[in-house]
């Protein structure tokens, strides 16, 4: 976390990966928010107790926090995994915000062969040392991609040759019954509600993991956990 006018305006000069950037609500400073536009770092604004609840030191009405690793372009991943022969696992997370279950997913998809994992660059979990904890230091061996448009991202992955699925409760086909040992990236949604239907609509296809019991749904690390492990039981056969 750094906080302060001054440091702030460094932490954005310097080129290092901000998470997130809080600033008080009647607060303005145009530099510190054209270097923001610049680096694509949205502003949230705060009424300035949250500020002084995270910090009881001087923070001048703005507080930025720096993620724990470096975002590697999609694009590139894309290139590397084609280049070294590698078929395409891919994961997409819409809106997970829950650091634990972002942590937790990471380490399953780690252990799954998954090459990268797509974040929004907006209504996503921040990547701090909670993170890192809960992912047992996986965040430190799987590329993780910030994109900005996850539509603009899926045409993109298709364009690539890659088949992009949605795990969702609303489909009717079954995970065991979908062929997922080709090129694939596996979308999944947040824990409130879902993937965003933008995104359901952009998808090559919805699978879906079959219940039983009288609770609605899953937790989404244990539901990606379970879709990760039939991609890679479909490969292994």
């Amino acid at each position: 976390m750094v906080f302060g006018v001054q440091s702030v305006m460094e932490t954005l000069k310097s080129g290092q990966e901000i998470d997130r950037l809080l600033m008080d609500k009647g607060f303005s400073h145009p530099e510190i928010q054209q270097l923001a536009y610049e680096r694509r770092v949205t502003i949230q604004r705060v009424p300035v107790e949250k500020l002084n609840r995270l910090t009881r030191k001087n923070h001048q009405g703005v507080i930025c926090f720096i993620s724990a690793i470096n975002y590697v372009k999609l694009s590139n991943v894309i290139a590397d995994v084609y280049e070294k022969g590698i078929t395409p696992f891919f994961l997409l997370l819409d809106r997970i915000t829950d650091v634990r279950n972002f942590g937790a997913i990471a380490r399953t998809a780690e252990c799954a062969g998954v090459q990268t994992i797509v974040i929004p660059g907006r209504g996503s979990a921040m990547i701090n040392a909670d993170a890192m904890k809960t992912s047992s230091g996986a965040l430190n061996h799987i590329a993780v991609c910030r994109e900005y448009d996850l539509v603009g991202t899926i045409n993109y992955l298709k364009d690539s040759g890659i088949q992009v699925v949605a795990c969702t409760e609303k489909s009717f086909r079954d995970i065991y019954t979908a062929d997922l040992s080709g090129p694939i990236a596996i979308v999944m949604g947040s824990e409130e509600d879902g993937i965003s239907p933008e995104l359901l609509k952009l998808v090559d296809t919805h699978i879906r993991i079959p219940m039983f019991g009288e609770v609605g749904s899953l937790n989404v690390s244990v539901a990606t956990g379970i879709v990760l492990y039939e991609v890679v039981r479909q490969r292994s056969v």
